[in-house]
């Protein structure tokens, strides 16, 4: 893994300056700290900061390749899980490899296969390769978006780089956020509109999307797409491909030339990895090392909630014993929990998911003392059906997104003034609304297999995003490279036209994943409640953060101090605590997402526009 970035004008080359990119790439070193490097031509600048974890020594970038009078250049983030095999029909096209290194398959893979290259990746990915035969730059964003690419435009320049941070080293880029950024921020943050980098005129690569930068400007385009289809398979065969497809997506994600290990929660997604990993590396002669996590003062203070209904740490440790892993439990201290929302805030570029990114911060800094790579569960619950929005009639059936339980919680502690509460909410239902008819349906299916698919689209585009942006900001903001094998998109296809009755067997959520791993998972794991990540119940923790947020209420200048409406603030305090967002962000969790507001609002000097 890796940071990307550049600048394009290919009408004013001489716009182009050097020092401005390599200004950006420097903002960005903490996603590759192991070597830099930097690659001019007339109008074309890239950067690019590695962490090295396939062939450390062959695989330094901006990396090129010669091929019938051009060389091609490539700054390339991301892992190719199917390196192996597109190497040898590269190599029967005429690639010429001088590298172990997956880059380099990439880098052949525009050469031979053109803009068609994505199509043939499996993995995780953003990319920009320089064609000087045709003066241009070709971008490419896995399907998914596991891996970031967000780009700035302004006139003939094109700014682009992994991270929103990279792009304010350029002169004429400024942090600024207008009404449509502040609805995101108060509506909808931690998620973000797709496409939207949340500050005026930042745009993100969309997911599954390619793009080209010539002297006619910047052209977008879909390659890969969910499809709706019929599904005939019966629930054996159902399994039977889910469990395949889900097992090849693990082993072919285990390749790594720098330490791996695996996040091991306890709960059914990061157990069914676990167990296929420890199996294929036990069957090397290896030993699997795995992580769970847990929080000061948690086994003392967990109340057990619909959502939470039990902690984690005895399914782990015990799943881990039997497995014969070597298995860490990390301990995050309540203190370094809440002074590490400043970090994960500057990691995101926006205020987040509070302790929920910067206690994620903290694992991963631990982590890195001993590992570079991770497996990590996300984008089951997306696919399989795992959250309450799957099946709860009050939660699927609103104007909202599902995951939202009272979308006025945050805004109603601001002035009207500069949020135009109402005028935001009826903006944002209406993309809730057109996100939910572009979901593809079949014809005459059943109310249960469409509002399936609707959930499953809005979970995807939205709600996965998310966590896939916060689980690559806070790992790569300390230089380790998180892999997802549920997000390998062989998966998604086919799942997403499963019958409902099938995944959701008997009523039990994520049915058909729990028949896949049966053999591979002893029945107290294979059939217990969805658990999420986990949080903290410490209540030292909200009194920490009520003290975080007095501080930056009496700060003159601040936008707390200046635009929150402090009765409602109080009102706030001193009422109930209700989770408001997903599954696990309650007041502790808004009180410290205010703090990460403001700072925000302070440390990026962002105007108001």
């Amino acid at each position: 893994m890796c940071s990307i970035n550049g600048w394009i004008n290919f009408r004013d080359p001489g716009a182009v300056r050097g020092e401005e990119v390599a200004a950006a790439g420097a903002r960005l070193a903490r996603r590759g700290p192991d070597a830099s490097g930097a690659f001019f031509a007339p109008g074309v600048g890239l950067y690019h900061n590695r962490l090295a974890v396939m062939d450390p020594k062959g695989g330094a970038q901006p990396m090129r390749a010669h091929y019938r009078g051009q060389w091609y250049t490539i700054v390339y983030n991301g892992e190719i899980y199917n390196s192996g095999e597109l190497r040898l029909d590269l190599a029967a096209k005429g690639a010429v490899f001088q590298s172990d290194c997956d880059t380099e398959t990439v880098l052949w893979s525009y050469i031979l296969y053109g803009e068609d290259c994505p199509k043939h990746l499996n993995g995780i990915f953003a990319f920009a390769v320089y064609d000087p035969r045709e003066e241009k730059v070709f971008f490419a964003r896995d399907r998914l978006g596991v891996k970031p690419l967000f780009y700035y435009r302004s006139g003939a320049n094109f700014y682009f780089a992994s991270e929103i941070k990279a792009l304010f080293a350029h002169k004429e880029i400024a942090p600024a956020i207008d009404r449509e950024g502040l609805w995101q921020l108060f509506y909808l943050t931690p998620v973000t509109l797709p496409g939207s980098g949340v500050f005026q005129g930042v745009r993100e690569l969309l997911p599954a999307h390619a793009a080209r930068v010539t002297r006619k400007g910047f052209e977008e385009w879909c390659y890969w797409q969910l499809t709706a289809r019929e599904c005939r398979d019966d629930a054996a065969t159902a399994v039977a491909t889910v469990r395949e497809r889900f097992c090849d997506a693990v082993k072919r994600q285990l390749s790594s030339d720098v330490p791996l290990a695996v996040l091991l929660s306890g709960g059914l997604d990061s157990s069914a990895i676990t167990a296929v990993a420890a199996e294929h590396i036990h069957g090397s002669g290896g030993q699997l090392s795995t992580y769970s996590f847990e929080y000061e003062g948690n086994k003392e203070n967990f109340h057990a909630t619909l959502f939470q209904p039990q902690g984690d740490d005895a399914f782990a440790a015990d799943l881990a014993a039997a497995l014969g892993t070597d298995h860490t439990v990390l301990t995050a201290p309540t203190d370094e929990v809440a002074n590490a929302l400043t970090d994960a805030t500057l990691a995101r570029d926006l205020p987040g998911q509070a302790d929920i990114d910067s206690s994620l911060l903290y694992f991963c800094r631990e982590i890195k003392k001993r590992h570079t790579v991770l497996l990590s569960g996300e984008c089951s619950d997306e696919i399989f059906g795992g959250y309450p929005w799957f099946y709860r009639p009050e939660m699927l059936h609103r104007d909202f997104f599902p995951w939202l339980h009272d979308p006025t919680t945050r805004i109603g502690l601001f002035d009207d003034s500069i949020t135009h509460a109402a005028q935001g909410l009826a903006y944002l239902r209406e993309v809730c609304r057109r996100s939910c008819e572009e979901c593809p349906v079949l014809d005459g299916e059943c109310d249960a297999d469409r509002t399936a698919r609707i959930a499953t689209f809005l979970s995807t585009r939205y709600f996965m995003a998310n966590l896939l942006s916060r689980k690559d900001r806070m790992s790569m903001y300390s230089a380790v490279e998180v892999r997802v094998p549920f997000a390998d998109h062989r998966i998604l296809e086919y799942v997403f036209n499963v019958p409902w009755a099938i995944k959701y067997g008997n009523g039990v959520e994520k049915s058909l994943l729990r028949h896949a791993m049966q053999g591979y998972l002893p029945d107290r794991v294979l059939w217990r409640k969805k658990s999420p990540y986990p949080k903290t119940h410490n209540p030292a923790y909200e009194k920490r953060v009520r003290q975080m947020l007095s501080e930056r209420l009496s700060q003159k200048g601040g936008f707390l101090s200046e635009y929150v409406n402090r009765r409602r603030l109080q009102e706030l305090l001193d009422g109930e605590n209700g989770t408001w967002f997903g599954q696990l962000m309650g007041r502790p969790q808004l009180i410290a997402w205010l703090c990460q507001l403001d700072d925000w609002f302070r440390m990026y000097d962002v105007k108001l526009v």
